[in-house]
């Protein structure tokens, strides 16, 4: 079947502007364009869409999944089978957790005692046991810059002002977002940025802030800081100069 942007987009649940994004770095150009210049995507295309979905879902980062998929040893199949294996893990590492968190529940409710290694079971933040498939795949760059990511978060350090950051953009998000407070606050969130998770430019900053507002998982993770912040975000990002 061939699809024009617009109905891959609808099929799939994605915006028409990530699809473009997709195409401007290499990562899923059209299959074809028509004559009036409309791009054009066949089942190969959708399949492939497919991967990059899933992998970007299992946290992987579009440089990651380039640098992955465009290799000449990279195997669709393989990749299945190996996506299929994270989200197995993943499946075991959350029921773990939610064991954890009734146990917890029953502890704070005074049903029963639970140790402070007890506490963490289901959390384990240094075992992969596909690390190593990953690295003969597809390389080591790409699993050695997915580890860099996970240790940082897993910083508690960087959690504390991960949380900060969002409490202090969440308190002002009823203002306007030209005041000096706001863009004082986005320069800081900027800079932020910059030190820990990448070498944003200030239009790629302006890019994430519409990215929050096109893709619903943003706004999910973001709102939960307060009503309305995910939009606020975007409008305030897009000001920042």
């Amino acid at each position: 079947m061939i699809y024009k942007i617009k109905q891959l987009a609808d099929l799939v649940g994605v915006s028409v502007r990530t699809l473009h994004h997709y195409d401007a770095i290499g990562l899923l150009p059209p299959t074809t364009e028509n004559d009036a210049g409309y791009r054009l995507y066949n089942d190969d295309a959708v399949d492939r869409l497919q991967q990059i979905l899933f992998f970007r879902t299992l946290g992987f980062s579009l440089k990651q999944i380039q640098q992955m998929m465009t290799q000449d040893a990279y195997n669709q199949l393989e990749a299945l089978y190996f996506q299929k294996q994270l989200v197995e893990e993943k499946i075991k590492q959350f029921e773990r957790m939610a064991q954890t968190i009734q146990q917890t529940i029953e502890a704070k409710e005074g049903g029963i005692h639970m140790t402070n290694e007890e506490k963490f079971n289901g959390l384990d933040f240094k075992k992969n046991p596909y690390e190593q498939e990953a690295r003969e795949k597809w390389g080591d760059e790409a699993v050695n810059q997915s580890k860099e990511q996970i240790a940082q978060f897993n910083d508690e350090a960087l959690q504390e002002k991960w949380q900060q950051q969002w409490t202090r953009l969440a308190a002002i998000r009823h203002e306007a977002i030209d005041s000096p407070t706001v863009q004082q606050a986005m320069k800081e969130f900027y800079y932020f940025l910059n030190q820990y998770f990448g070498n944003y430019s200030k239009e790629a900053f302006r890019g994430l802030g519409q990215l929050y507002v096109q893709d619903p998982r943003f706004k999910s993770q973001i709102d939960v800081y307060g009503e309305g912040l995910t939009q606020f975000m975007s409008e305030a990002m897009q000001q920042f100069k």
